[in-house]
């Protein structure tokens, strides 16, 4: 028998010592004791037994805190400034990634999620900057029309429109046949949901916002842009769309939807439709269908606007904010995310799954729709993407407060967006 081979043994032996000396709830729960925050909009934030689940998992007390989406972005930037948490984990969202990727305000995550996760994770290029994964998506989120097909049956209406003009008539039948006095759900306050929504119309004209080189193609009648802008100012004028739109967010919008005093979700989440038919939380359970975005083509066109979940340089409770994104990427977790709160699954294999089950409400057309999705800025997201946005979001809702003309509205989105470049 050798020394060396002696020292081997007993170094094996006195760390098995040492390993049995910790109790198994340390062995397996590594980080039992500590306590992380995690600041999400409504649509993220987990009902009690999930966050009793994990906290019995893992032994980490968990904060959940709720702000709404714009009011989040506010937080990061003036807590990170600071140079404070805003918290362990927060919301992080497509349109942030190259503001905050080029800040470096977010650790990361390569190397912190499991490699398995991330191969089941189509869109977590969109949350990768400068080759580095900054947040993983946890929420699949693209548009599609959503309809109440009742109060289309109502107005003699037997399929959902696939064009802009369809959906017009369609609105105005409604209207006037089946009692619904603003049809059309679309906010038009100065928030991000509005700004998103003409992106989306812009699509729906099949049009594009930007060329390769940054130029502004929305400032002319002719574009689809300004065909968009001019649409949401045109419903508006006939009363397809509330006039308090104005003042409206987009979780504002869904809320009219649930109550049955909106017949179409034009800028519908695609998770959606699982909320609206779930008779505990909405008065249209099992009226509401997906259905393809209308463009003026008749091929639908969308984009996807995931939201994710990261972990700021600031945190102190990096592994313990590590260990609770991995578990909320858990199928089941994901699985559950979906049902109660109406987050689409990023995961390929649990939205497959879903849909094999039964379980994925207006399934066929979401998958059909998800195939069509495109980016928004095929460069991947710029870093002044935030304060063109801003611009867009103010310009919409001085239109729809009659402040603005259309044609005085893009030109000043557009200045807007060279601002920002600059």
């Amino acid at each position: 028998m050798t020394k060396t081979w002696l020292r081997a043994v007993l170094a094996g032996t006195v760390a098995a010592v040492a390993l049995m000396a910790i109790p198994a709830s340390a062995q397996t729960k590594p980080y039992a004791g500590q306590s992380i925050t995690v600041l999400l909009p409504p649509w993220g934030t987990l009902p009690k037994d999930m966050t009793d689940r994990f906290t019995a998992q893992t032994g980490i007390a968990l904060d959940m805190q709720t702000l709404g989406w714009d009011d989040i972005r506010t937080k990061i930037v003036t807590s990170t400034l600071a140079g404070t948490a805003p918290a362990d984990v927060t919301e992080v969202d497509w349109s942030w990634v190259g503001q905050f990727g080029a800040a470096g305000w977010y650790e990361p995550l390569d190397g912190m999620v499991d490699a398995s996760l991330r191969k089941d994770l189509p869109t977590d290029k969109i949350f990768t900057y400068d080759g580095k994964l900054i947040a993983v998506p946890y929420n699949n989120d693209y548009r599609v029309l959503i309809v109440n097909q009742e109060q289309m049956k109502k107005a003699g209406i037997d399929k959902p429109p696939a064009t802009m003009d369809e959906l017009l008539t369609d609105a105005k039948a409604v209207k006037a046949k089946a009692g619904v006095t603003y049809p059309i759900g679309l906010p038009m306050s100065a928030t991000e949901g509005s700004a998103t929504a003409w992106y989306l119309l812009t699509k729906a004209f099949n049009g594009e916002l930007f060329d390769k080189d940054g130029k502004a193609l929305f400032t002319t009648p002719d574009s689809a842009g300004y065909k968009a802008l001019a649409f949401e100012a045109e419903a508006l004028k006939a009363g397809l769309i509330d006039p308090a739109s104005t003042g409206l967010k987009d979780v504002d919008i869904q809320e009219l939807f649930k109550s049955g005093q909106i017949t179409f979700d034009l800028a519908g989440w695609a998770g959606n439709l699982a909320l609206y038919n779930d008779k505990d939380k909405s008065k249209v359970a099992g009226q509401a269908i997906a259905a393809l975005m209308p463009n003026v083509t008749g091929k639908s066109r969308t984009f996807g606007l995931p939201g994710a979940v990261g972990i700021p340089k600031a945190s102190t409770h990096k592994q313990a904010a590590a260990a609770f994104i991995n578990w909320l990427l858990q199928p089941e977790n994901q699985a559950e995310c979906y049902t109660a709160l109406g987050n689409l699954p990023t995961r390929t294999s649990v939205l497959t799954s879903l849909n094999q089950e039964g379980k994925l409400a207006g399934g066929s057309v979401l998958i059909e729709e998800a195939a069509l999705v495109e980016p928004l800025f095929a460069q991947g997201t710029p870093g002044w993407y935030p304060q063109f946005s801003s611009a867009a979001a103010t310009a919409i809702n001085q239109v729809a407060k009659g402040q603005l003309t259309v044609d005085q509205a893009v030109k000043q989105i557009a200045a807007g967006a060279e601002d920002a470049m600059k």
